[in-house]
């Protein structure tokens, strides 16, 4: 196997018989797969091309843009859960366990710069004015 396409394989992993739900669309899950790893690869040689850039790196980088994509959308998803949910904010403790923080983790996740984030996304201000505004931004 090529390097691209091993790499393509290592992002694109087969689901394993038995996680797909409901069970007669395993075969149509590893089409799609098959698909996606073809697409992948494609995108990743014609990258690693333009950009003279070993494929590994690059798709090292890519994953790590995705994380950092992901964890600031669960910073914002904790400032919507204590500071814009309903009258009273999500608890501490069931935040924590669903994204995997501390309580004090959930505390520090967030600043004002995802509460002006998540304002200006969903077009209101937060349910509770902030007291801790000496935290700054992130």
């Amino acid at each position: 196997m090529h390097l691209i396409e091993e790499l393509a394989t290592l992002r694109n992993p087969m689901p394993e018989p038995g996680t797909v739900t409901p069970e007669d669309c395993y075969d149509d899950a590893c089409e799609q797969v098959a698909e996606q790893r073809k697409k992948d690869a494609f995108h990743l040689e014609a990258a690693s091309d333009d950009l003279q850039v070993d494929p590994l790196l690059l798709a090292l980088a890519d994953l790590k843009v995705q994380k950092e994509a992901v964890d600031a959308q669960i910073r914002q998803l904790l400032a919507y859960g204590r500071e814009f949910h309903g009258n009273r904010p999500y608890g501490l403790e069931e935040l924590a366990r669903r994204a995997g923080y501390s309580i004090s983790g959930v505390r520090t996740a967030y600043g004002e710069t995802e509460i002006r984030q998540v304002a200006a996304q969903i077009g209101r201000q937060p349910n509770r004015p902030r007291r801790d505004t000496a935290k700054g931004s992130r």
